[in-house]
């Protein structure tokens, strides 16, 4: 089967972290305070947040598993495929000896169309991996070296919208090998203004270079989208963001004969701590002797 195997890795970012959290009384705030807290964060200062709840995903996040449904489709001319596959996708995390993390993905599969699984390998048309090792590094400080970021208009009126974080890679020989977008690419970040979280991401890549396994001898150049929602998640005691629904739509460039679209739409929900339990059974100390 033709498939076009998508890889967005991005590199995870290490660095001490510590939080504090508050409660401000909101009654008889005198209107010098309110106004203060009422003023719209700088980029800087959004930035800086970020920065924070990325260091608290790298440093904290448990091993998990969810619940994961896929369908991956491929659209050729007036033909297309589709694959739908439901899984148990999980994130290992594993320490290194030089007291670095790594976050695993694998999943396992259940039922392809609706069929129980007789493989183990993904045989979609599209797939895409790594957006749990670290996608919200994409907008981040240390990434400033390769992406211009800037915040677009904030409405002081409608204190509720989200803050939009726009960003396009600034890529050079001597800052590339640091970047973790290696292509041209550009998008937004929409930034929750109650907990400064990232809730929808979206990131553009015009000529994104395509790997199509059993199609073509060498990779071509097409256009790519990839979208993500964000969601908060108890896993023990602590809350973390994790993807809800993660799209990505990839179209091959002019020049080829028929227009060819992949696209790939997954969801995720039911979340759980991989967590090791043990108990004493009643009478278990007297079979023992």
């Amino acid at each position: 089967m033709m498939g076009v195997q998508q890889s967005v890795r991005f590199a995870m970012i290490s660095k001490a972290f510590s939080r504090a959290f508050s409660l401000v009384a909101l009654i008889g705030l005198s209107p010098v305070l309110s106004a203060q807290q009422a003023r719209t964060p700088t980029l800087e200062e959004i930035l800086q947040r970020l920065d924070a709840h990325l260091n608290h995903y790298d440093a904290r996040v448990p091993s998990l598993f969810c619940d994961e449904h896929v369908v991956s489709e491929r659209q050729h001319g007036p033909r297309s495929e589709e694959t739908v596959t439901d899984s148990v996708f999980r994130l290992k995390r594993t320490s290194n000896a030089d007291r670095t993390t790594t976050l695993a993905e694998s999943r396992e599969i259940k039922t392809v169309n609706g069929k129980p699984a007789t493989s183990q390998d993904i045989d979609g048309p599209t797939m895409l991996s790594g957006a749990f090792e670290g996608g919200l590094a994409v907008v981040s400080l240390k990434q400033s070296v390769c992406t211009n970021y800037k915040l677009q208009r904030i409405h002081k009126k409608r204190s509720t919208d989200p803050y939009i974080v726009s960003f396009a890679t600034v890529l050079m020989p001597q800052n590339t090998a640091g970047c973790l977008l290696k292509e041209d690419s550009k998008g937004r970040a929409f930034i929750d203004p109650a907990s400064m979280q990232i809730t929808h991401m979206e990131l553009t890549t015009p000529h994104h270079t395509i790997t199509e396994g059993d199609t073509y001898t060498s990779p071509f150049v097409g256009g790519r989208v990839i979208t993500v929602d964000y969601a908060p998640v108890l896993l023990g005691r602590e809350t973390f963001w994790m993807p809800s629904t993660i799209v990505l739509r990839v179209t091959n460039g002019p020049g080829t004969f028929h227009k060819t679209v992949w696209s790939f739409r997954a969801t995720y929900r039911n979340y759980h701590k991989v967590e090791v339990k043990s108990r004493v059974l009643p009478g278990f100390e007297k079979l023992t002797r």
